[in-house]
């Protein structure tokens, strides 16, 4: 049984909430991944351990209290006087917590084997930091962007306890393809449930080939 114009519009919405995600996670992960890999701070095991505390922590505690913050009587809806639950909006700040350390890690690991030995070559040349970080960091450490691309996608792609909590289901808007599954298996609709869930399964098995052939193919090389 192929899929409904409700499961592609699930489809295109979860396209759209994975790829904003790790756009999102991009920019403000970089620079803390870089921190992470270099700082000797005091806070550095805290501030890791909070980056990954959606590893271990069940999706729903984090989708509960993602709720009850950005619902509108939490601490953002009584300061904004606005209500981001069960919003687009909403979906993209629980996915962001949710997927980051699927994207820092990947980025961390990568700049801690770059080192700061080419960055401070670039700027004995005369290199502003910037230019030296994007032009010589990056291309080293592209394996490292790679992986967290793809897991970044991947595990938004793939969440289901917080993005349930935090968006509900609301066809157009925040329902996404793990809630569909979720929704057919209830209707008991075990056909459309079976489709979607074998596209998921083979995207993940993809996405984890995709990583491991990357890591094999592209090692990072420091001069």
């Amino acid at each position: 049984m192929g899929m409904t114009d409700l499961d592609l519009s699930a489809l295109w919405v979860s396209l759209q909430l994975a790829t904003t995600t790790v756009i999102v996670l991009l920019l403000i992960g970089t620079p803390l991944a870089w921190w992470l890999a270099h700082t000797r701070s005091r806070i550095r095991p805290i501030i890791e351990a909070l980056v990954a505390l959606p590893i271990v922590l069940p999706p729903t505690v984090l989708g509960f209290y993602l709720l009850i913050t950005l619902g509108p009587y939490g601490p953002f809806g009584r300061f904004a006087d606005l209500s981001l639950a069960f919003t687009f909006t909403g979906l993209v700040i629980a996915s962001v917590f949710y997927s980051m350390p699927f994207v820092i890690q990947p980025l961390q690991g990568a700049f801690e084997a770059v080192g700061k030995a080419p960055l401070e070559a670039a700027w004995s040349l005369r290199a502003s930091k910037l230019d030296a970080f994007l032009t010589v960091v990056s291309p080293i450490a592209l394996r490292g962007y790679i992986s967290a691309i793809v897991l970044g996608f991947a595990h938004t792609i793939g969440e289901f306890g917080v993005v349930l909590m935090v968006g509900g289901s609301i066809p157009g808007q925040t329902r996404v393809l793990s809630t569909t599954i979720f929704e057919h298996v209830e209707a008991m609709e075990y056909g459309q449930a079976h489709t979607i869930a074998a596209v998921l399964l083979i995207f993940s098995f993809l996405v984890l080939l995709a990583v491991y052939v990357v890591n094999r193919r592209f090692p990072i090389h420091v001069s």
